[in-house]
């Protein structure tokens, strides 16, 4: 769980954009175990340069800003260096929008971009998160996309990607059906969404030389979310 006063930190800047986005920013950063799991873990390195695909409302820059600048860290939680840049890219411009309004003022360290992960540019970096979106792209697209994350990470790069698992049951159902309800409050249009098992996903990206582990990431909900660690050697 991301402490109190952090949580506080990392969504008052997004105030200004009004309840809704302000309440979606802490709902989200309180309930999702992953964003505490990557500050825990320290899966984003000191000195990083992240790119952010799918990276919404920009909740992890916020995140990581906040942790960097804190000087209340819970014991045993590594130090968060702040990083050497940021660059998020979603589809949506409404996304983009509230983004840039709540964190603009963090610019040039961190920037934000409309535009179709199947079609933008991706800047050389260390890290590549993208936490579930590939599967709003059909299989073909999604591989495509992968490799030109592997080719834009730099030696000893990390790409972190959320999948569901399409065999984890009840879970995955369960992970579905809210994250069609959440698009629709979120006012986008719910579009095909394109999933596949675990297993498939581990043997492509082992397949491309990455070094990959995979983490449960669905600890306090009810979804089949798992957390892919996979590092360009």
């Amino acid at each position: 769980m991301i402490p109190t006063a952090l949580l506080a930190a990392a969504t008052a800047p997004y105030r200004k954009g009004g309840l809704f986005t302000y309440h979606f920013a802490r709902g989200k950063l309180s309930r999702d175990p992953v964003f505490a799991f990557l500050l825990q873990q320290g899966l984003i390195g000191k000195n990083a340069e992240v790119v952010d695909i799918g990276c919404g409302q920009g909740l992890l820059a916020s995140l990581l800003t906040a942790a960097a600048a804190t000087t209340s860290w819970p014991s045993g939680w590594p130090v968060v260096h702040p990083l050497r840049g940021y660059f998020g890219v979603d589809l949506m411009q409404a996304d983009i929008t509230r983004a840039t309004q709540a964190l603009g003022n963090l610019s040039p360290r961190v920037r934000f971009s409309q535009g179709d992960m199947c079609e933008c540019a991706f800047p050389e970096c260390d890290v590549v998160v993208i936490l579930d979106v590939l599967h709003y792209v059909p299989i073909d697209a999604q591989n495509r996309v992968i490799d030109r994350v592997i080719a834009a990470l730099r030696t000893n790069g990390r790409l972190l990607l959320r999948i569901g698992d399409e065999r984890g049951g009840l879970g995955f159902a369960v992970s579905q059906w809210v994250d069609r309800v959440v698009t629709r409050i979120r006012g986008h249009r719910v579009t095909p969404v394109f999933c596949r098992p675990l297993a498939d996903w581990v043997q492509l990206l082992q397949g491309k030389g990455l070094n990959v582990q995979a983490i449960p990431m669905h600890k306090g909900t009810p979804f089949a979310n798992i957390l892919l660690q996979a590092d360009k050697s």
